[in-house]
């Protein structure tokens, strides 16, 4: 194990030397790549939440998306809100963050509410179908919204999301 130790900390020093440019593309060519997305948990002031289904899943999920390269997460969420369902959403509180290694992706998930809920309207040829649902009665997620509703809860201390759906669909 000593040996080992030595190796490690030899090709450290070595990596120190080189310059920052080939420190960078190394770490980006050994290190593994994520897609990185923005989900919006849209609230209603009833506490309704704002579900999308897509024309490419089965399950009802949450607006949102994959962020465009350089863009900010937040930015990346308001813009997929805009686009999916045509509603400007003000974020609420900090994100919580759910890594998905098998697929390896990593989603930011944000609290959100609009001025006006009823303009939310399919915007998207992504969209087929919207609603607001009571957090008690969720229909079936995609696996995706199910985790970011378990990371809200457990960001907001809570250790589940009531009317959360016991089945959703993994890998949808």
């Amino acid at each position: 194990m000593a040996v080992k130790a030595s190796l490690h900390l030899v090709l450290l020093r070595l990596y120190r030397r080189l310059p920052r440019s080939v420190r960078l593309f190394l770490v980006h060519r050994m290190t593994p790549s994520f897609t990185v997305g923005a989900i919006c948990v849209v609230e209603r002031g009833d506490g309704a939440l704002l579900l999308v289904r897509h024309s490419y899943r089965r399950r009802w999920g949450f607006p949102g998306g994959l962020l465009q390269r350089g863009e900010e997460v937040a930015d990346g969420a308001r813009r997929e809100a805009l686009e999916e369902v045509g509603i400007v959403i003000e974020l609420d509180g900090e994100p919580a963050v759910v890594v998905d290694p098998g697929p390896r992706r990593v989603d930011v998930v944000f609290r959100a509410r609009c001025h006006d809920p009823s303009t939310a309207r399919a915007c998207s040829p992504e969209v087929v179908d919207l609603a607001w649902f009571s957090p008690e009665q969720l229909p079936e997620l995609q696996h995706e919204a199910a985790s970011a509703l378990v990371a809200l809860a457990r960001a907001r201390g809570r250790p589940t999301l009531g009317g959360l759906p016991s089945r959703v669909e993994a890998g949808e």
